[in-house]
């Protein structure tokens, strides 16, 4: 048991974490609520233009490299992690799931290219020798599609120019505010965008189904990136909420604990200084 004057230091010491943390939970509180909006928002505009493009492609014979499957020599995948730590195992699970997939698919790390949007993803990739081909860092709690608008175009256009076979994309995907999982999704090529719930219906081309693709195709496949940055932005402060949270209670279950280490503390000075009072009366009779 130590001094009181070290136990009382230690109270005062975790009393100020607490303060931050408590600050930090709202703080991450306040942004989830205008991400989870920001999220929800965003499903409708998606789930459209996935209607209509899947609904272009079942009426014309287009051969649109974004809609045929071709032999897989190299596969690039689009990692989304936070740019800071202080959010529980938000980073660690995305990194974990991912470096297992590419284990289970791959022989070779040359067979491999790394698109990371968020710092965290794309320190531990660089350092580890993986060929991280392009990376945004620095995205906004509540994001645009300006942000990622060149990543995003460059992971479309180097599949188009058949740089890689397959694309595939790694995010969190946000269920509750204390439930998110790592999602898989392969982006290109778009062999099912027409899903059993997708309605398909009839359109009027001008000036034909094909011209209509080439511009719509690659702002599906583009929306589809910004769409999970969304949701990943969701998942984050959920994350960093829940994280902070327990950390304010764990420091006031640590405070308790000292506060009673230091009245047992006091109290076995107290009866000291008393014994000591005692005996030392004693001694003078």
């Amino acid at each position: 048991m130590g001094s009181l004057r070290e136990i009382e230091t230690r109270i005062n010491s975790t009393k100020k974490t607490s303060q931050i943390t408590r600050a930090m939970q709202m703080v991450s509180a306040s942004k989830l609520n205008r991400a989870e909006l920001n999220a929800k928002a965003f499903v409708p505009y998606m789930e459209k233009v996935q209607e209509v493009a899947a609904s272009i492609a079942a009426g014309t014979d287009s051969e649109h490299p974004m809609l045929k499957s071709r032999p897989v020599k190299k596969t690039a995948y689009i990692v989304i992690t936070a740019d800071r730590g202080l959010c529980g195992g938000y980073n660690s699970n995305m990194i974990r799931k991912v470096v297992n997939v590419i284990a289970e698919r791959h022989t070779s790390l040359d067979d491999v290219v790394i698109f990371a949007i968020g710092r965290k993803g794309y320190e531990f990739f660089s350092k580890r020798g993986y060929n991280v081909i392009d990376s945004v860092l620095g995205v906004s709690d509540h994001p645009s599609f300006a942000e990622i608008k060149d990543i995003a175009n460059k992971a479309v256009g180097m599949f188009t120019d058949g740089t890689y076979d397959e694309l595939y994309m790694y995010y969190t995907h946000y269920v509750s505010a204390i439930s998110h999982e790592v999602t898989e999704e392969k982006v290109l090529p778009l062999t099912d965008i027409a899903t059993e719930d997708t309605v398909i219906s009839s359109y009027e081309f001008e000036p034909s189904g094909e011209a209509i693709l080439e511009v719509l195709l690659p702002q599906y496949a583009e929306s589809l990136i910004f769409g999970a940055l969304l949701d990943s932005k969701a998942s984050e402060h959920a994350s960093s909420m829940t994280a902070m949270k327990n950390a304010t209670d764990n420091a006031g279950e640590l405070i308790d604990d000292l506060t009673l280490q230091f009245n047992r503390a006091r109290q076995a000075a107290i009866t000291q200084e008393i014994t000591e009072i005692i005996g030392g009366v004693a001694a003078l009779e």
